[in-house]
């Protein structure tokens, strides 16, 4: 990857703030973090790995029941 020197980032931090304004600066850092955290969160999880289908994923669930037949 390219190397970023210190004009580099000085022109990337002027369109910054010609883009959203100084104000309004703070609160888009926030919600890049705010993201990034959450993108962090849900790709670091295993909680949500999807089985392949006919398998049950470590869980032992009986199978279920037949239907009652009515005499």
């Amino acid at each position: 990857m390219a190397d970023l020197g210190l004009p580099e980032l000085l022109i990337i931090v002027a369109v910054f703030v010609l883009l959203f304004g100084s104000a309004r600066l703070p609160d888009a850092a926030r919600s890049v973090g705010r993201s990034l955290r959450v993108f962090k969160a849900e790709v670091t999880r295993p909680d949500d790995v999807v089985p392949p289908p006919g398998e049950t994923g470590g869980q032992d669930e009986p199978p279920p029941a037949p239907p009652a037949v009515p005499r």
